[in-house]
């Protein structure tokens, strides 16, 4: 059986943010063909046997990463999802001018590499103003954010190639609408299922090797 463990923040964990309860990872393990008939027998269940251990939690940080981990006991054929680094982003939305990207990395870095699982499908951070300075929500100057934006992406797109896959959601999400989202950042019931189209789409070439 593939266990599919999840680590992170509310990319992940988002169920209570639909009527549903659903999020990204049960719907890549078996998706729900009633609400997205589209992905009907597009989830690893439709070709083995495949179970979630959900552990990412809402409001995560890099420094909430080791907590989700500790206790985990991996058996048998695994692969792990990991968002993080929008809520690093809320806290310091300046963090590229300083030192604190440099410690994200490092942080992060060093949670990949006690990880038990390989490979890892790191998803990087997504904008919810679609590149439009204008709905910046922040309330300070927007080309400074996006410094700092960019440079956390670059940092994910580093260890996801060295851990396992980078998932873009980003690229993704500018090609979608406020229908993706709810409370202005957080993904919605249709943004939860593109948060999985985007995983699906690196996780099942490697389910089918």
């Amino acid at each position: 059986m593939l266990s599919v463990y999840t680590f992170g923040d509310s990319m992940l964990d988002c169920g209570h943010y639909n009527v549903f309860g659903v999020n990204p990872g049960q719907l890549l393990v078996h998706n729900d063909d009633r609400l997205f008939p589209e992905f009907r027998g597009h989830d690893l269940i439709s070709l083995s046997s495949a179970r979630l251990i959900h552990r990412a939690q809402d409001g995560a940080t890099v420094s909430n990463l080791p907590n989700q981990a500790r206790g985990l006991t991996v058996e048998g054929e695994a692969i792990a999802l990991v968002t993080v680094g929008g809520n690093d982003l809320l806290s310091r939305p300046d963090m590229g001018r300083g030192a604190e990207m440099q410690h994200f990395a490092k942080a992060l870095e060093s949670f990949l590499q006690s990880l038990p699982i390989r490979p890892v499908f790191l998803g990087n951070v997504y904008d919810p103003t679609f590149g439009d300075d204008a709905l910046n929500f922040l309330g300070i100057e927007p080309s400074l954010v996006r410094q700092s934006h960019r440079l956390m992406n670059d940092v994910l797109a580093e260890l996801a190639r060295r851990y396992g896959a980078l998932v873009d959601l980003h690229t993704h999400f500018l090609t979608g609408d406020p229908s993706w989202y709810t409370e202005i950042i957080e993904p919605s019931l249709h943004g939860a299922s593109e948060i999985r189209r985007c995983f699906l789409r690196q996780v099942l070439p490697h389910v089918r090797r």
